[in-house]
């Protein structure tokens, strides 16, 4: 009865890689190279008086793909040391993608959230800005969020049965003869719409209600659904045709062989199956237009009060309020109260309030968009075939 011995490795064969035998390090060595190469990313900008947290990050990186490489080369041999290098670009690449996100999302709730918190919280969500005037330190973004759900829902109305019956078709029936012809040209136009312009977009909604109504001057809700609508309904019909190309034939044909109409199939059968990816879709569409200015701008237009008829005048819109008052800028305050002409209400002037508005509207249609994503995925997961009893 003969034992076999493994050697442990030589130095020499870590280093070349050509070690038999494995020699993994635990994660916290890595640790102690990241913070060995920003202890050294501070001492050279020290040397260069140029010390600063975005530098430390971006040379202390740098410093750590080449340290943490070494010394897992030195340990481990070069395959794993390949493996930690590319990990660690890896890692850096999602770091790199997060930082504007995190960012972004700082930024918006460290300046939002103080105006709707405010002396008296949420009432920047209840009142509108009838009689707001100056610097007056009051308003309210009511009307805005009004308008923009609305409008929002009748573009979801136009463009979810229109994008979802042009996915059923070019999935289900355009497969042969004419129909296949017809399904590549649908899907070439759907393909040049992904890229319209917004501006384009409302563009059209205002020239097709102007020859419609032969009133130049007309500015509705509805022309503002319509325009979002025709930047919704490619991405509706591109998503959905993925989700519904990923539902697998032999459930098609399981149903075919019990006699299940194909119309039936689909319902019961195709849809019922993606409709997690379906919901999806449609709030990827929601959220694609959602925060549009543009089209707005041309066919909604402004308004300070309460309108929520979709036929009738103009309405306000969070991403048009959001512009228009970042564009007003730094108010002027003649006095430290002013007076609303409507209410004779006195109230603190305030130089920055137009900022503030802006910041708090913009943290607002970020909550709207992160409920509709919590909807969808209710959606999802209470209407979604489920995999096990």
């Amino acid at each position: 009865m003969s034992t076999t011995t493994t050697s442990k490795p030589t130095h020499s064969e870590l280093l070349t890689g050509s070690a038999t035998a494995e020699n993994r390090l635990p994660g916290w060595h890595m640790l102690l190279t990241a913070l060995a190469a920003v202890l050294l990313a501070v001492l050279v900008l020290a040397l260069f008086g140029s010390v600063s947290i975005g530098g430390v990050l971006v040379l202390g990186y740098g410093l750590h793909l080449v340290i943490g490489y070494l010394y897992s080369r030195v340990r481990e041999g070069r395959r794993w040391a390949a493996d930690r290098l590319v990990t660690m670009l890896v890692y850096g690449a999602f770091a790199v993608a997060m930082i504007p996100l995190i960012s972004l999302l700082w930024e918006v709730l460290h300046r939002g959230i103080v105006r709707i918190i405010g002396p008296i919280p949420l009432q920047f969500w209840t009142m509108d800005m009838a009689g707001v005037i100056g610097g007056m330190d009051t308003g309210g973004i009511s009307h805005a969020i009004v308008g923009t759900l609305l409008i929002t829902l009748g573009a979801s109305l136009i463009s979810v049965p229109i994008g979802l019956f042009t996915s059923i078709f070019l999935v289900e029936y355009a497969r042969y003869g004419a129909l296949k012809v017809l399904g590549r040209g649908v899907t070439f136009l759907v393909d040049v719409m992904t890229g319209i312009p917004s501006i384009v977009a409302g563009l059209f909604g205002l020239a097709l209600f102007i020859t419609i109504t032969n009133d130049p001057g007309i500015r509705i809700g509805l022309m503002g659904s319509v325009a979002l609508s025709v930047l919704m309904i490619p991405t509706v019909v591109r998503s959905s045709e993925e989700m519904l190309r990923l539902v697998p034939m032999e459930l098609r044909e399981a149903a075919y062989g019990l006699g299940v109409p194909k119309w039936l199939t689909i319902v019961r059968v195709v849809l019922r199956t993606a409709i997690a990816g379906l919901t999806t879709s449609v709030t990827l569409a929601v959220a694609r237009v959602i925060g549009e200015t543009a089209p707005l701008l041309l066919t909604v237009g402004a308004l300070p009060l309460m309108n929520a008829n979709l036929f009738e005048g103009r309405m306000q819109t969070l991403p048009t309020f959001i512009n228009s008052q970042y564009r007003s800028g730094n108010a002027v305050c003649n006095s430290d109260v002013m007076t609303n002409p409507i209410t004779q209400i006195d109230y603190a002037c305030s130089t920055t309030i137009n900022y503030d508005r802006a910041w708090a509207a913009a943290l607002t249609l970020i909550l709207i968009v992160m409920l509709l994503n919590v909807i969808a995925r209710l959606v999802s997961y209470y209407f979604s075939p489920k995999l096990g009893r």
